[in-house]
């Protein structure tokens, strides 16, 4: 039994260790070559999601099916072509909606720096921030009333 749990604990520490130092992902990532990423995005999503609050969860499982399949890669973005299946006209995806949000994001962030963004990056940007606005929205309209 020690056995196996040392082996367990090797092969976690070698991986662990494998995915430390350059790979990864990075907080501020955009920050030197498109800084106002962050800002953008979240504008965008909590100005759609203040006029409607279930698109917040409409981006949210957005992103889940993106990375349902073969991880987030921004594919269920991609339409078909000549009679072709893509994860976004697949049946289970057939009813995920946001994209309108999602192209708004993409068309904002092309204008101002083009190139740079990526999709998957997008989707994951607005998931965050749409779950983020209702816990904000939350924390700013409720009083907290406190007695000595």
């Amino acid at each position: 039994m020690s056995k196996i749990i040392f082996g367990f604990l090797f092969v976690t520490i070698l991986v662990v260790g494998c995915m430390g130092g350059n790979g990864g992902l990075k907080m501020k990532y955009y920050k030197k070559q498109c800084p106002s990423v962050s800002v953008k995005v979240r504008d965008i999503v909590w100005s759609k999601v203040a006029t409607n609050p279930a698109m917040a969860a409409k981006l949210l499982r957005l992103h889940y099916h993106d990375c349902f399949v073969r991880g987030c890669d921004g594919s269920i973005l991609l339409d078909p072509v000549q009679n072709t299946t893509t994860e976004k006209t697949a049946g289970p995806n057939r009813s995920v909606s946001g994209y309108d949000v999602i192209d708004e994001i993409k068309t904002a962030l092309e204008a101002e720096c083009p190139g740079i963004v990526s999709c998957a990056d997008i989707l994951a940007l607005a998931a965050r921030d749409a779950v983020s606005f209702q816990v904000s929205y939350i924390i700013c309209n409720t009083r907290l009333w406190i007695k000595d």
